[in-house]
């Protein structure tokens, strides 16, 4: 039987217990998310964007980022407002994995997205998502000028967290 008058444990060192424990499982999880995905050099990026001009990491003037997203993904619809902030001032290519023909992409942007200053390609069977690793989306690379990847983002970025990521690719 425990004392009455015997204190228990500082609240503090519980705090601090439980916040290790949270942090714990973000790191696992975000190690999970991001295993096998690649790393160093980027992949080939081949493709023609909704305009039909050339996309390519070939002769990167400045960082990029290279976001995989989809039509009907929630997440990446929740996190479209800070694409569309981030596309505005940084180059982001977005690429709209098994979200239809590029007819139905662009339909998709133009009517029911915030995304239209982002470059944007089609990828109606999944095929760069499955060159790049993608598994989960949206999945955001961040790749320096050198053609590197430096960061990966699994999942729901903040605005903050992406400009911090591409000011960092930058170095």
């Amino acid at each position: 039987m425990s004392d009455p008058a015997k204190p228990s444990a500082p609240r503090w060192r519980r705090w601090m217990l439980e916040a290790l424990v949270v942090i714990a499982i973000f790191v696992a999880v975000r190690a999970w998310q991001t295993r096998d995905l690649p790393s160093g050099p980027a992949p080939a990026l081949d493709a023609r964007d909704l305009a039909g001009t050339p996309v390519s990491l070939e002769d990167l003037e400045r960082p990029v980022i290279v976001h995989f997203m989809a039509s009907w993904c929630g997440v990446c619809r929740a996190e479209e407002p800070n694409v569309a902030a981030i596309a505005r001032d940084h180059d982001v290519i977005a690429i709209a994995t098994t979200s239809g023909s590029p007819d139905e992409v662009r339909a998709w942007i133009e009517s029911e997205t915030e995304l239209g200053a982002t470059r944007i390609v089609a990828d109606p069977r999944g095929t760069l998502a499955q060159r790049w690793g993608v598994r989960a989306l949206p999945t955001s690379f961040y790749v320096d000028r050198e053609g590197d990847i430096r960061h990966v983002e699994v999942g729901y970025t903040t605005e903050l967290g992406m400009r911090a990521r591409v000011w960092l690719a930058g170095f």
